[in-house]
């Protein structure tokens, strides 16, 4: 549907290395970059500027964005962000959005990658033997780090700092006026390759996603829009909580079709029954 036309990438941070040979694998397509898009002004990592959507409605906007600077049908942009896992406790995740869409077509199809692998972190430093013990353990200086002030306080940023004698040196600059300033891991993507890892499971997701077309229409995006738990226990032959079938709809016409034991799996294992494991 898509081969030899041209996606627009929507990003600032080099996305398109990790995003354009997957699409122009899977889907055929010739990706570009815009250039002239700031992406920062819906909001940055490092706080001087605050996003005030969500993720996804963020990313979509730097679609929209993109549409209206570029002569193009074919845009995509992605959006990350980092925090507590809704479910561990004391558990960072990575939540990456990418969006599509295909004007000529009014076809709008994202997806979410959520990742424990993430080295997002942040500390207050006091001396230089902290600073050394934060940067081992984010991984610099393949990843990058910032430093500003304080936590809520940007004012006085410097970011992408990549080498242990810039890094000792600018330590050294806020000490001088400061006893203690923020240090914490530059999340922009081209300044961090573990990121970059969970950006292009995102893209192969999100290319799937594309291909994946609806059997009654033809329309692409049919993926699974619900799930419906109750797998009988191999044992008692009860509900659990286990995934029991998949529905998937189509975003155009609506077709939808339940896929009885997605994982492949008649039963469930007595351990996740609530009934023989209490």
């Amino acid at each position: 549907m898509y081969r030899g036309k041209t996606l627009l990438i929507v990003t600032k941070h080099a996305k398109e290395q990790v995003i354009a040979p997957v699409f122009e694998k899977e889907l055929g397509v010739k990706c570009i970059v815009s250039s002239e898009i700031d992406t920062d002004a819906l909001g940055t990592f490092s706080g001087e500027i605050e996003r005030v959507d969500s993720p996804l409605l963020t990313a979509k906007k730097k679609c929209l964005l993109g549409l209206d600077r570029y002569d193009v049908d074919l845009v995509l942009s992605s959006e990350g962000s980092f925090g507590p896992h809704p479910l561990y406790v004391f558990t960072t995740v990575n939540e990456e959005y990418l969006y599509f869409m295909d004007q000529s077509n009014g076809v709008e199809i994202n997806v979410q990658e959520l990742s424990l692998k993430t080295n997002f972190n942040h500390d207050i430093i006091h001396s230089w033997p902290e600073m050394k013990i934060f940067a081992d353990n984010i991984g610099f200086p393949s990843h990058k780090v910032l430093l500003k002030k304080s936590k809520n306080d940007s004012t006085h940023t410097v970011k992408g700092i990549q080498t242990w004698s810039e890094l000792e040196k600018w330590t050294q600059a806020f000490l001088d006026t400061n006893p203690s300033f923020h240090v914490e891991t530059d999340m922009r993507a081209f300044c961090n390759p573990t990121r970059m890892e969970v950006i292009e499971k995102a893209a192969h997701k999100l290319a799937k996603k594309i291909q994946s077309l609806c059997p009654s229409c033809g329309f692409p995006g049919f993926d699974i829009t619900d799930v419906k738990y109750g797998l009988p226990c191999s044992w008692c032959n009860r509900p659990t909580r286990m995934v029991y079938s998949s529905l998937s709809e189509c975003i155009k016409c609506g077709h939808m079709e339940e896929n009885i034991n997605p994982e492949g799996s008649t039963h469930a294992d007595p351990a996740n029954c609530d009934f023989c494991n209490p």
